[in-house]
């Protein structure tokens, strides 16, 4: 099985109960959370082989924030212990048309803090297939961007792959340097890149000549191409460039798609209709998620990864938290073009291994019936709708308590 590791800052978050203001608040919801154990958290419940690594405190919060990565069974044997706090942020959810609001207090925090040489990467990496790191991490400061840096370089170095998402925010960087400064010398390292135009052009200050073109059409497979190209011929390494496009209709109302550039052409997703949306934070970590659990799962199939990671995406705007809490069989019942939100009874892709185990739970019922039934035969008519087991029928013929010799 693939090994995953991500690597970044674990966090408490939190929300006022349901739709309420931060004014409103007599109370707060907390959940741990952060952008990279967001995708842990996502992968694991995928079935992943998924290991975390970052710094936490020695405090009881620290073991809060640890006991909430093991109850998903994220691997957290390469944490460290070590600073003064865990960092926190705070969420307003928004509604309609008023959006929502974060305030983060994670100034000196165990993983602003880190430094580099702190964490054993060769440990860390060990029989490791891929590394996810964003651009949380190097915003905020520069020993955490130095650490950053330490984890691509060994993992680069083992021939692991590195996926990246810039996953910009405006309300870090504040240690005197621009993510254009620091970001590029990180990407040098990555096979997989998240980036739109913003953020080839503000993170990774690359010039764009096509303005025209992108004015006419931003959003265009043609305009998109123009990005891919930009990023692969500034990173050589970059094999796969990755945009996703949402569109904002009020806070309970987003359209969501996404595009890839694999070197050659323009790959497309469904665009989906995300109408009364739950909790939308975490929604950019589930499709990274859902991407590498594709690009793991179809690794010649570039356009099925993409659309397995919009899928699930997609249902993570129903989930209240960062968290993913989709299964894999979820993801591919919507990616098949069921959206009905009908309740499921049944499994939806029941595997032979299914079929066999209530075959024997039935025949397992006929031959109690037997047994209580002395002088009876009994056997088994499995009634079945599609590929789904609905119901049985056992039938108990020679029956001395039936008024006729046989029944269903």
């Amino acid at each position: 099985m693939p090994r995953i590791v991500t690597f970044g800052e674990i966090m408490l978050r939190l929300s006022p109960p349901g739709w309420k203001r931060f004014s409103q608040a007599s109370s707060f919801d907390a959940i741990y959370a952060g952008g990279e154990s967001n995708v842990a958290f996502s992968l694991a419940n995928f079935g992943l082989d998924t290991r975390f690594v970052t710094r936490i405190p020695e405090n009881d919060i620290g073991a809060c924030a640890l006991n909430a990565l093991n109850s998903c069974g994220v691997d957290t044997n390469h944490v460290i212990r070590g600073g003064e706090r865990l960092g926190i942020y705070f969420l307003e959810t928004g509604a309609m048309q008023r959006g929502a609001k974060v305030v983060y207090d994670r100034a000196y925090s165990s993983m602003t803090t880190i430094m580099p040489g702190q964490i054993d990467w060769e440990a860390a990496f060990e029989d490791v297939d891929w590394f996810h790191w964003t651009g949380v991490t190097p915003g905020l400061s520069q020993s955490a961007a130095d650490a950053c840096l330490e984890a691509c370089k060994a993992a680069a170095d083992r021939g692991i792959t590195i996926s990246s998402d810039p996953n910009y925010r405006k309300a870090l960087w504040k240690y005197g340097k621009s993510p254009a400064e620091v970001l590029p010398a990180l990407v040098e390292y990555s096979d997989i890149v998240i980036s739109s135009k913003f953020d080839a052009e503000t993170l990774f200050d690359i010039p764009f000549e096509e303005e025209g073109l992108w004015n006419k059409n931003p959003d265009s497979r043609t305009s998109y191409s123009a990005v891919g190209k930009a990023v692969m011929q500034r990173f050589p390494k970059v094999k796969k460039v990755i945009s996703t496009s949402r569109g904002s209709i009020s806070a309970s109302h987003n359209t969501w798609s996404a595009m890839l550039w694999d070197g050659k052409q323009i790959h497309t997703s469904p665009t989906y209709e995300l109408s009364h949306i739950v909790d939308r934070v975490g929604g950019g970590d589930s499709f990274m998620a859902g991407l590498i659990y594709g690009f793991l799962t179809w690794p010649q199939e570039d356009p099925m990864a993409l659309r397995f990671a919009v899928a699930a995406s997609a249902l993570k705007h129903s989930v209240s938290g960062d968290t993913n809490l989709a299964t894999v069989d979820e993801v591919m019942s919507l990616l098949h073009g069921d959206g009905s939100g009908r309740v499921s009874r049944w499994p939806l892709y029941p595997s032979p291994l299914y079929h066999r185990r209530a075959a024997t739970i039935m025949s397992g019922s006929a031959v109690a019936f037997t047994r209580a039934l002395p002088g009876a035969e009994s056997s088994v008519k499995l009634i079945r709708l599609s590929s789904f087991f609905l119901s049985c029928r056992i039938r108990v013929s020679n029956c001395p308590k039936a008024d006729s010799g046989t029944a269903w």
